[in-house]
């Protein structure tokens, strides 16, 4: 049997003729850490096929899955921030900005589009948490001012989808005004009898929560989002108590009548076209 025993221990290929599997092909869950081909879960809509977690995405992403065949309109796409206050942390705040945008390839933490859903005409505002992590200022109110008077101009459904730390701190009482501002805009679309549809993803909290997110003629989110205007810590620390099981998150909040439904992503093309039909 000496044809079975190895002689010599170890694998001794060239370094030069060893073959690396291209950066990017595979897909780690950070919740069930198995494997799956990155295209598969692309195509499963950016969620796990072995235990369904819902991958933080952008609004690249979102408007993919959304609309037709990812054919979109972006509205004021080079809106960017000023610098009213002057503020400066360790980092003066345009310097920031710049730095982020230079590596996010985003303008800020809010993208405007319009396009057809299953055939219908819809406009689509999109939260991005990689841009100062989501927060709420000028030009993100602004933006969801103006996707919204498009859609009273051309008497669209209007989507919010929410990702947000909450305001921006850096421009202090103006982030605090969009809260306002973006209400404002959605009474008129109330009183125009126009359908919105707000999107909570993980996560949602602050004065996004407080303001527009929970406006919505229906309030959905995907599993396990996390919602809330403080974080949990906080809120333990203020109040001296532990929290319950699952507190804040998406079922939590949906069992205590704050939410319309929870909606698998995959699914939430069909699910918003039903409701828009239902409500024109």
């Amino acid at each position: 049997m000496s044809w079975f025993i190895r002689k010599e221990k170890g694998i001794n290929t060239p370094t030069e003729e060893k073959r690396e599997a291209p950066d990017g092909l595979w897909y780690q869950c950070p919740n069930c850490k198995k494997i799956m081909h990155t295209r598969e879960h692309k195509v499963n809509a950016y969620t796990c096929v072995h235990c369904n977690y819902h991958e933080k995405i952008g609004s690249d992403a979102y408007f993919s899955i959304l609309f037709d065949d990812g054919i979109f309109t972006e509205l004021d796409a080079n809106m960017t921030s000023g610098d009213p206050l002057k503020f400066v942390d360790t980092k003066p705040y345009p310097e920031r900005v710049k730095a982020t945008i230079n590596k996010t390839h985003l303008k800020d933490a809010v993208r405007s589009a319009y396009g057809k859903v299953n055939e219908l005409d819809v406009t689509i505002a999109c939260m991005d948490f990689n841009f100062i992590g989501g927060s709420m200022g000028s030009v993100v109110g602004e933006k969801i001012a103006r996707a919204i008077d498009h859609s009273l101009k051309t008497r669209t459904p209007f989507v919010m989808i929410s990702r947000s730390g909450g305001a921006r701190m850096m421009e202090a009482g103006y982030s605090l005004m969009q809260m306002a501002k973006t209400s404002a805009k959605l009474a008129l679309l109330s009183k125009e009898k126009i359908p919105y549809v707000s999107l909570l993803t993980d996560p949602t909290t602050g004065g996004v929560t407080a303001s527009f997110a929970m406006l919505g003629d229906f309030n959905i989110a995907e599993p396990g989002a996390l919602i809330g205007f403080a974080g949990p810590r906080v809120i333990r620390e203020t109040i001296g108590k532990n929290l319950p099981e699952g507190f804040q998150s998406a079922e939590f909040v949906l069992d205590h009548g704050f939410l319309d439904f929870i909606v698998d992503r995959k699914d939430l093309k069909d699910k918003l076209t039903s409701l828009f039909k239902m409500l024109q």
